[in-house]
C-alpha cells in the first residue's frame, strides 16, 4: 500500500502549497482522492500514470478539494483516453462537470461514469476481488464523506518444501492458497495448515477529509492501518473549530487514540501557519504514531 501526496494545504494554492488531493495504490488500484486545483500537474511531476487512474473519490464540493477535476478530466480527453472513468462524489458534481464540458463543446472520448453520493450513513460504493471502498460521512459545513479504502483478505502463502514433501501436484496450488485442504497424489487428503503459512494481515486505509471533531466515525475506522485526519489548526485556534467544522492536530490524534489505529497522518494544513513540525508536536502529546503530510511525500506501507 502506497498513499503520495499531491495537496495537503487548504483553502487556496499557493506557489509552494497545493489543495487537496492525493493517490493511493492498493493492490494494482490506483485511486486519486479529491482533485484540487493544480492536481494534474502534480501528478505529471510525480511520474504518475494518468491511464492507471479509473477511479476517483471527491469528498465534498469545496473547490478546493475539486477545481481540479474538469481539467484532468479534459486532458484525459485530450490524450485520446478510451478507458472508463468512474467518479464518486456528492450528488452536484455530475452537473456542475457536465455542464462545462457541454458549455465548451468539449464532450469526452470515454465514458465518463459518476456515482452520486447522498447518504448520511456509511455505504460500500466500491468492491473488486480485492479491494473495498466504505464511505465514512463526516460533519462539515455541507455535506461530506472520507473514505474507508480496505483491502480483503489476503491468499495463504504456500510452505512449498513442504508441498512438496507432502506429494501434492501443482494443479491444486491454487486451492491451497485459498485455504482448502486438497488430496495429494496417493489420494491422501492433505490438511491445509501443514503445508501453508498465514497471509499477510490485510491493510486499510481511512481518509478524513474536512470535519469537526466527531466520534461518531469511530466504529466505521476503528483498527484502521493508516488514518490520514484533518489538522486544519492547531491548539491555540482550537476556537475557530465550531465555526468552520474543522480539527486541531490535537482532536485529530485523539481521534486516532480512541480508533485504536495503527498509523496517523495529518494534513489540510491553515496557511496562517508558517510551519508545520508544531502540528506534530501537539499529536504526539496525545498520539505517538503521528506523520505530517507534505506535498510530494510519499508513504509505504
Amino acid at each position: 500500500m502506497k498513499l503520495t501526496i499531491l495537496g495537503c494545504h487548504s483553502a487556496t494554492p499557493r506557489t509552494n502549497t497545493n489543495p487537496t488531493s492525493q493517490v493511493l495504490e492498493m493492490k494494482n488500484n490506483m485511486f486519486l482522492i479529491d482533485c484540487g486545483e493544480g492536481t494534474q500537474v502534480e501528478l505529471r511531476r510525480h511520474k504518475i500514470k494518468f491511464s492507471r487512474i479509473k477511479h476517483i473519490f471527491i469528498s465534498h464540493l469545496h473547490g478546493d478539494h475539486y477545481f481540479g477535476l474538469v481539467g484532468l478530466v479534459n486532458t484525459f480527453s485530450l490524450l485520446t483516453r478510451e478507458t472508463d472513468l468512474h467518479i464518486y462524489a456528492p450528488k452536484g458534481l455530475k452537473e456542475v462537470i457536465t455542464l462545462q464540458m457541454k458549455l465548451a463543446k468539449g464532450w469526452t472520448n470515454y465514458k465518463l461514469i459518476f456515482h452520486e453520493l447522498k447518504s448520511k450513513e456509511t455505504e460500500l460504493i466500491y468492491e473488486d476481488d480485492k479491494v473495498e471502498v466504505h464511505t465514512i460521512p463526516l460533519n462539515h459545513r455541507i455535506y461530506t464523506n472520507g473514505f474507508l479504502f480496505k483491502e480483503k483478505e489476503n491468499e495463504r502463502n504456500l510452505d512449498i518444501n513442504a508441498v512438496r514433501e507432502a506429494n501434492i501436484d501443482m494443479a491444486y496450488y491454487r486451492k491451497l492458497k485459498q485455504g482448502a485442504d486438497v488430496l495429494n497424489e496417493d489420494g491422501v487428503l492433505i490438511d491445509n495448515k501443514t503445508v501453508t503459512k498465514d497471509p499477510l494481515p490485510p491493510k486499510s486505509y481511512a481518509f478524513c477529509s474536512d470535519t469537526v471533531y466527531d466520534e461518531s466515525i469511530l466504529p466505521i475506522i476503528k483498527d484502521t492501518t493508516v488514518l490520514y485526519h484533518e489538522s486544519t489548526f492547531l491548539d491555540k485556534n482550537e476556537n475557530l473549530c465550531e465555526r468552520t467544522k474543522h480539527s486541531t492536530a490535537k482532536q485529530a490524534a485523539t481521534i486516532a487514540k480512541k480508533a485504536n489505529v495503527k498509523t496517523l497522518i495529518l494534513g489540510h494544513y491553515s496557511t496562517r501557519y508558517d510551519g508545520y513540525d508544531e502540528f506534530k508536536t501537539e499529536a504526539e502529546t496525545v498520539f505517538k504514531n503521528v506523520h505530517l503530510s507534505k506535498d510530494g511525500k510519499s508513504f509505504e506501507f
